[in-house]
């Protein structure tokens, strides 16, 4: 699958993205702020990511700007994945990037295409609780907080980490011909 939204090209990841990946993610800032990534991010851990199977309900993009006088350039990703708590949204954006809408726009284009294309009915999503601007973008795309809380595993912080979950139904939208997953 690949999305163009009207700033932004979602698109699956290469084995040639490894080196732009790991300049992209590379930051103490990105794996504090997120479950997987570890910090230093090294070649080999966007090898091993670039590698992994994925499920055929769990859309995987890298997120590229397209700047009108400039070269595509790789700027964060965006899945959805098969979570503790069902199909959920997860993000990342480089640090140059924050703070312009991207994380928002990219998040509208893999709703909609959850909604419409995919079998699953509701998307979850967590954020770190000192990392509030990640739950501000989670209401923006329309996920409401669950009220559950928890300590989660984050790669970056060697630890677990005080969680918020929210949450998205996404069945009032969906495609008719489309059936629910159980």
């Amino acid at each position: 699958m690949f999305a163009r939204t009207e700033r932004l090209l979602l698109r699956p990841a290469w084995p040639e993205d490894a080196a732009p990946l790991v300049e992209a993610i590379g930051h103490e800032a990105i794996a504090r702020m997120v479950a997987r990534v570890p910090h230093p991010y090294r070649h080999a851990d966007a090898e091993q990511w670039l590698a992994q199977p994925r499920g055929a309900t769990e859309p995987r993009f890298l997120i590229t700007a397209l700047d009108r006088d400039a070269a595509p350039v790789l700027i964060g990703g965006i899945a959805i994945i098969a979570g503790d708590t069902g199909h959920e949204l997860g993000y990342w954006l480089t640090p140059s990037a924050w703070g312009r809408g991207y994380a928002t726009e990219a998040g509208r284009a893999v709703i909609d295409m959850a909604r419409h294309a995919l079998p699953i009915d509701r998307l979850g999503a967590w954020h770190f609780a000192d990392n509030p601007a990640s739950g501000h973008v989670l209401t923006k795309l329309g996920f409401r907080p669950t009220g559950r809380r928890m300590a989660r595993a984050s790669a970056g912080r060697s630890g677990l980490s005080p969680s918020i979950h929210y949450a998205l139904d996404l069945d009032g939208e969906r495609n008719p011909a489309m059936p629910l997953a159980a």
